[in-house]
């Protein structure tokens, strides 16, 4: 008889004061929008071509940042699961930066 075990899958951390949630919401819109927005302003400073070449660059290190930060707060056992930048930016305000005593 095998016995097959699935593990428990703990949710996303539901922030509840509001400083929290703003936290959250900024460090989500600094990993989603990063990368458009350093090509923009390098677009209109510079030249299209090396504002292209920044937001790759900047698309690399984003996501070098995101998987930082999903890795050093998420789980061992969920770290494979597909999070996005709320989900990310969730459980890094919530364990790192606004630790709350219930």
């Amino acid at each position: 008889m095998q016995t097959d075990f699935i593990n428990q899958i703990i949710p996303t951390p539901i922030l509840k004061t509001s400083k929290c949630k703003i936290v959250a919401l900024l460090l989500r819109i600094f990993l989603q929008f990063t990368s458009y927005i350093v090509a923009l302003v390098v677009w209109y400073l510079y030249d299209y071509f090396i504002a292209a070449g920044l937001f790759f660059l900047s698309f690399l290190i984003m996501g070098i940042i995101r998987s930082k930060l999903r890795n050093s707060v998420i789980p061992k056992t969920q770290q494979e699961y597909q999070y996005s930048a709320k989900g990310i930016a969730d459980w890094y305000t919530a364990y790192e930066l606004c630790i709350e005593i219930e």
